[in-house]
């Protein structure tokens, strides 16, 4: 049951507004049951001045004197001040009873026995003779609960103590009702915001389930399919927008592993197919000359060579998406592996009567796998001099910035179309798509991928600079390594 989200929002929404209430009922509670307590003491301090004066005008008035004239005057002031709710006792400073509003000749005063009961507890006894050290006092006596109050005052020559009870029961009946309102407003309110609370997070939570359900249905085949968003600008909204992110990412990773393993088919079919007809050719016509089967060989060795260079560009580029090629750092001077690298690429450039002019002589240290930084170059200056129409130039140039070693290498080609050059680093582009994929230059559009994978392993990066008409330039930036000052002597 707990399992459920809007189970538990309600129930920590019932649990914490039910401690707010406890807490706020109980310390209204108590302040009432406090200023009623202090109305109380105050009405018997009032009461008893009241009872005081009238005690010493009666006294006054006595024809008699001595403890006949104070015990007269003390019924004649409780007739005076009688109440059902109140109670009176006047005590001698030896602690001896001397009247009270209980005596046989006043039993009207009192219309219950409450009083009565009270002022016979032994609490009251315990209460009047602590009086006797104490100006004045309050206390509480249970059973009946009365509230009393001592008041010392002086009858001639004689010390008093005043003894004032008023019952507790209409404060309490007051109380008892206060406490029975809390506590139904408790669970009144409790039962409402629990109801109020669940449909309040089965609504809130409703685009949740609106989500999971609709999240649920999508799958490789439609993974176009998007989230509905009713509240872009609320929490869940931005939710549903960051998991349709998501969805673009995985349908454009998707999209790219489809067209990937597609072209991948494609290049690797072309040279099996030729190699298949080659060979169905050699075998088919025993008779041919030892030139003809010489030149079924070269083909065959052509493909099987392409054939391997394609599988270890796709082996190379699984390992990097997989994060399993291990790198070999170590201290590279890029302007020797550039100049290695263009004396390599000469003979090809030689081939299609192609200049290459080579710039290297700033000294350009790096922190690197050298042999993946010589076939980052390598790939460049090969795509450079494929698509470099004979007589014309490719330039390769080594420099050093502030805090980069940079690489640029222009050719004189054709150039890249403009709404294609934001692919030219996919895997399998190629921007002529009439270039035969057979023939020597032509290659399997994996070299620029590869190379733009080199350059973000070693914290670099690959870009394409400009391309137009009068040729392309790829420049390629590579954190500058710093090396450590060697020591004095």
């Amino acid at each position: 049951m707990l399992d459920s989200v809007r189970i538990r929002l309600t129930a920590w929404y019932s649990a914490v507004l039910a401690l707010v209430l406890v807490l706020v009922s109980a310390t209204t509670y108590l302040m009432i049951r406090k200023t009623s307590m202090q109305r109380t003491d105050a009405e018997l301090a009032v009461l008893a001045d009241s009872f005081v004066v009238t005690f010493e005008d009666e006294l006054a008035d006595e024809a008699a004197t001595g403890a006949a004239a104070v015990v007269s005057a003390a019924h004649q002031s409780m007739i005076e001040h009688r109440s059902g709710s109140d109670a009176f006792a006047v005590v001698d400073a030896d602690g001896q009873v001397l009247a009270t509003s209980n005596d046989g000749s006043l039993s009207n005063v009192v219309p219950n026995s409450q009083a009565a009961r009270a002022l016979s507890s032994s609490e009251f006894q315990a209460f009047a003779k602590n009086a006797e050290t104490e100006n004045t006092s309050f206390a509480t006596i249970a059973r009946p609960r009365f509230r009393a109050y001592s008041r010392h005052f002086k009858a001639g020559d004689k010390s008093l103590v005043l003894v004032v009870l008023q019952s507790l029961h209409a404060q309490n009946e007051a109380l008892e009702t206060i406490r029975a309102a809390f506590a139904w407003m408790i669970l009144l309110g409790l039962l409402l915001a629990g109801t109020g609370g669940y449909f309040l997070a089965r609504k809130s939570l409703a685009p949740v389930v609106a989500m999971g359900t609709h999240a649920r249905r999508i799958g490789a085949s439609n993974l176009h399919e998007r989230l509905p968003v009713q509240n872009a600008n609320d929490e869940l909204g931005q939710l549903a927008a960051i998991f349709n992110d998501l969805l673009n990412r995985l349908d454009q990773s998707f999209e790219r592993q489809r067209r990937f393993i597609a072209d991948a088919s494609h290049e690797l079919r072309t040279p099996l197919a030729i190699l298949r007809g080659e060979a169905e050719v050699a075998m088919s016509q025993p008779g041919r000359s030892a030139e003809e089967y010489l030149e079924s060989v070269r083909i065959l060795h052509e493909e099987t060579s392409r054939l391997i260079k394609i599988v270890e560009d796709l082996f190379t580029l699984s390992r990097a998406d997989a994060g399993q090629y291990q790198l070999s750092l170590e201290e590279v001077y890029l302007e020797e592996v550039v100049a290695d690298c263009a004396h390599s690429a000469r003979t090809l450039a030689r081939e299609k009567n192609i200049e290459l002019q080579v710039d290297a002589a700033a000294e350009c240290p790096v922190e690197g796998d050298e042999p993946l930084l010589r076939r980052m170059i390598l790939n460049l200056l090969d795509n450079a001099i494929k698509y470099t129409a004979a007589g014309g130039r490719v330039t390769v140039a080594c420099q050093a910035g502030t805090a980069d070693c940079e690489v640029h290498v222009t050719d004189t080609g054709s150039g890249i179309p403009e709404d294609l050059q934001a692919r030219v680093f996919e895997r399998f582009f190629r921007a002529d798509p009439a270039r035969s994929r057979t023939a020597r230059e032509g290659g399997a559009g994996l070299g620029l991928s590869i190379a733009q994978w080199i350059a973000q392993v070693h914290h670099g990066k690959l870009a394409l600079v400009q391309s137009d008409a009068h040729g392309s330039h790829f420049a390629v930036y590579l954190p500058l390594h710093q090396t450590a000052p060697a020591a004095s002597d």
